[in-house]
């Protein structure tokens, strides 16, 4: 095969990829997502499966690596290593998830040449399923979800408190591959006269309802009068640099900085003051000097703080064990909450399969291991309850909706964003955790060290944030919601379905290569 070729056959599915790209932080051009897979699939009409397969990677190398080029910034700037090798890691991170794309493109291009089932609905239904299983296999990595485009889109993105992050990505697909079958009819209509016509004609009319049914449940999500009461609350953003933050020399200025920012908030008379992912530059607890400036810091605001600080749970043979906990320190100057961070970091604060990989440490710094907290715990302010999610644990709504199966009236996310620099892994990040709020119907306090720092109400409404890399205090009245979802309670069904639904499919497909052969 020639260059001519192979660039006519890879070259559309390149461009979905980088479509794709633009439609994310901080390009933000969400709408282009809706058609952003059409020269994709499109190219797939034909195929053999092994050839789709490598279409499909080229589809994903371009998409991952686009979302996601920013991990290479920790690894370089704080891992040491070099920038080759970091962005050869990055590229080999996103030859994996490429498996995925490459997986869906292979069985895609296999059901239709061989399925009797009308196809209109396994893209989507094939999508969800990778895209589910790529976020939990191996620990899970679920960035670059499709549905995350969307966050502007707050009629479209209600649904996630049914069906999760999941059911906006199946709307996107399902509509890029109306589009396509919609370009492909007339082929179709030359092989087979009347069964494809039909069977698109009725797979467009049920997308159709479909959406038309999700906008107008958007639009009376967003008109709903929910129970909730406001609370005052104020973020404060450090700006702490990364790579200072635990130097013994700069831990005065650290802490200090925390203070006079807190003492400006302190004007405004927050109900709760909160401070970003390991904020205290020292381990609260253990350094008995610092935990009683903090501790006296506290009782002359008699405000209620939330921070984060790396607590040493125990000590064994000359070994600390470490936990990332957020702490509440209340009116009475009591620790009435330690949450300890239940989903680690991998490579960042632990090692997966650590006798393998000996040779490799954790960019995170720390005295000894981490270890992972095992309780969905939940803190009381004022008589309302909200959960404290750790950094990383705010992608995965999973773990998200545990801490609200029984109600709740908010939630807090502290993160340290400042590993990814001023790339567009903060932005993205942010923006992620719009949809925890949807999904759960609980307003959202996000404090990140560097940012990006705000306040989303429980549509998803983004109300107000901070910009990169600027000290900043913000304080507003947010309306909490005591509201408990079809998502909290029982989770991922929907993806579920979509699992189902897409064996059922191929067990189809693979039924009639069977008969053939």
């Amino acid at each position: 095969m020639n260059f001519t070729n192979k660039l006519k056959i890879y070259s559309p599915a390149f461009l979905s990829g980088i479509l794709l790209v633009l439609c994310y932080p901080r390009i933000d051009f969400y709408y282009i997502a809706w058609v952003a897979l059409v020269p994709f699939l499109l190219s797939l009409y034909n195929k053999r499966p092994k050839e789709a397969f490598f279409i499909g990677i080229f589809l994903g190398l371009p998409y991952f690596f686009g979302t996601q080029y920013w991990i290479y910034h920790s690894i370089n700037h704080y891992g040491g290593l070099p920038f080759i090798i970091s962005i050869a890691i990055v590229f080999l991170l996103c030859l994996y998830l490429s498996l995925y794309t490459g997986l869906f493109a292979s069985l895609f291009a296999l059901h239709n040449r061989n399925s009797n089932f009308q196809n209109l609905f396994f893209a989507p239904f094939l999508w969800i399923a990778l895209e589910f299983l790529r976020s939990y296999l191996f620990t899970g990595f679920p960035w670059s979800i499709i549905g995350y485009t969307q966050y502007k889109f707050l009629h479209i993105i209600q649904i996630s408190d049914i069906t999760g992050i999941y059911g906006v990505s199946f709307l996107v697909v399902a509509f890029n591959n109306a589009i396509t079958e919609v370009i492909i009819v007339r082929k179709r209509l030359r092989d087979m006269p009347l069964l494809p016509l039909s069977k698109t004609i009725i797979g467009l009319v049920i997308l159709f309802v479909l959406i038309i049914s999700s906008l107008i449940y958007g639009q009376w999500r967003l008109k709903e009068k929910r129970e909730g009461e406001p609370i005052r609350a104020s973020i404060i953003q450090g700006n702490i640099e990364q790579d200072k933050k635990w130097e013994p020399s700069y831990q005065r200025e650290v802490f200090n900085t925390y203070k006079n920012l807190t003492l400006k908030a302190f004007q405004s008379s927050p109900s709760i003051i909160i401070w970003p992912e390991t904020s205290v530059p020292f381990y609260f607890g253990s350094d008995k000097d610092y935990t009683e400036q903090l501790f006296d810091f506290q009782s002359q605001i008699n405000t209620p703080l939330l921070f984060g600080s790396i607590l040493i749970k125990a000590k064994e043979k000359g070994r600390f064990y470490l936990s990332n906990s957020a702490l509440l320190i209340d009116r009475n100057g009591i620790v009435s909450y330690t949450y300890d961070k239940i989903h680690l970091v991998p490579f960042g604060e632990y090692i997966p399969l650590r006798k393998l990989l000996f040779f490799i440490d954790k960019l995170v710094f720390g005295i000894g291991d981490y270890i992972q907290g095992n309780q969905h715990l939940k803190a009381k302010i004022n008589s309302k309850e909200f959960a404290t999610l750790i950094c990383y644990e705010m992608i995965f709504p999973g773990l998200v909706r545990k801490f609200f199966i029984k109600g709740g009236d908010f939630m807090v996310n502290i993160t340290n964003d400042a590993w990814f620099g001023r790339t567009s892994g903060p932005y993205q990040h942010f923006t992620m955790s719009v949809f925890r709020s949807v999904e759960n119907r609980k307003p959202l306090l996000r404090a990140a060290n560097t940012g990006i720092s705000g306040f989303v109400d429980s549509n998803g409404r983004i109300l107000s944030k901070t910009g990169l890399f600027e000290y900043a205090v913000i304080t507003m009245d947010l309306m909490t919601d005591q509201k408990i979802t079809f998502y909290s309670k029982y989770g991922d069904i929907f993806s579920y379905i979509c699992i189902v639904i897409s064996i059922i499919f191929l067990a189809d497909t693979f039924g009639k290569i069977r008969k053939i052969y």
